[in-house]
């Protein structure tokens, strides 16, 4: 019989490390443990690979374990089990661990916009090409592979989208619209070009003519956590600091990131202040996890890192992967049981495995 959560819930930090390093000494390289570069540090300490979403999904299904314990949140687990051999079994330590960003997008949505845009523009799949990031549901992703469309990371959305131009005029962009925007925005596609597509409204709340000329619709989705950055927090730091350097993710809203001296993914943002010389001083905007830690690093090379937001934003869902959780996992797979499986249908699987290989057949 497995272990209950709640015998481990009310452990001490100090037991829970001691629990998790002894459950790993034991199992050994059939597990391993995948740590989000957004997760929080007494979990992120014990991960066997750092770093985002597909890059650590794609060195778990390299790595030959027989199970991927996803320190991450669900569709990160969901696209490491896409990617993992069939001996292999993807875990996610909490199930509450969700995105709330991903969650804007439903399959359900999705369709219903497909429709519409087929009743305006005709067929849509000779004219539109679905897009998702890789912050998404993988029915939504299932849904790319059978329409001709493909994944995208914060890496590779240019080069994404412009191999997605190349099959199509229009790009249905979902579920991140600042992802999307600015991305659109550094290959030069006018603003009035790409336009919301409201999911709450017919037709996403435009006439058939701004569907008609549209290039880039976006979904009318965000990341909470980046939404706290504003133009002003920038504005205030090069005041303060004018040789100061300004670098943020581009799920950031638009007035920020154009702002900005660098924007870019979690790891673009990693190796440019790390490649910085000495004594540079950085505002980062992106997940306070990650600030920290960059600015820990960062401390022997004399480097100052300061965080944009004003107001402590961290990924509220992924810190529901806590100490207690890994523990429980690890030790119920001492014992032979494997608790919160994440397993993608079949279908879904296949398609969406179509359209993430045509990412993975991207030259970046």
């Amino acid at each position: 019989m497995a272990l209950a959560i709640e015998e481990f819930l009310s452990l001490s930090e100090t037991e829970c490390e001691r629990r998790i390093i002894a459950a790993k000494a034991t199992l050994g390289k059939p597990v391993v443990i995948l740590g989000h570069h957004y997760q929080r540090d007494e979990v992120f300490k014990h991960a066997d690979y750092t770093g985002d979403s597909l890059k650590l999904s794609r060195q778990a299904a390299n790595s030959g374990a027989n199970y991927i314990v996803f320190c991450g949140v669900h569709f990160m687990a969901e696209v490491a089990d896409i990617l993992s051999g069939p001996a292999q079994t993807a875990i996610l330590p909490d199930l509450a661990a969700g995105c709330s960003m991903a969650d804007m997008a439903n399959l359900e949505k999705v369709e219903q916009a497909w429709q519409e845009l087929t009743e305006v523009l005709g067929e849509a799949d000779q004219c539109i090409i679905p897009v998702t990031y890789i912050n998404s549901a993988a029915n939504l992703k299932a849904f790319c592979g059978r329409h001709g469309g493909i994944v995208c990371t914060s890496s590779n959305a240019r080069q994404v989208l412009e191999w997605a131009f190349a099959q199509r005029q229009t790009v249905l962009f979902f579920p991140d619209q600042h992802l999307g925007r600015n991305t659109g925005y550094r290959m030069k596609i006018p603003l009035e070009q790409m336009l919301i597509w409201n999911f709450d409204y017919p037709y996403g709340g435009l006439s058939a003519s701004q569907i008609g000329s549209a290039k880039l619709l976006l979904w009318d989705g965000y990341c909470s956590v980046h939404q706290l950055f504003r133009p002003e927090n920038i504005t205030q730091f090069r005041n303060q600091y004018p040789a100061g350097k300004v670098i943020a993710h581009p799920e950031a809203a638009f007035e920020v990131c154009t702002l900005c001296d660098e924007v870019g993914s979690t790891e673009f943002i990693i190796k440019t202040v790390k490649s910085s010389p000495p004594g540079t001083r950085w505002l980062i905007g992106t997940e306070l996890n990650l600030v920290n830690r960059l600015a820990k690093e960062s401390e022997a090379d004399g480097k100052m890192i300061h965080f944009m937001s004003p107001i402590a934003c961290m990924c509220s869902t992924m810190y529901r992967i806590d100490p207690a959780h890994l523990a429980w996992v690890l030790e119920n797979l001492v014992q032979g049981h494997i608790v919160n499986p994440i397993k993608v249908p079949a279908p879904d699987l296949t398609e969406a495995r179509v359209a993430l290989e045509r990412m993975l057949a991207i030259k970046i």
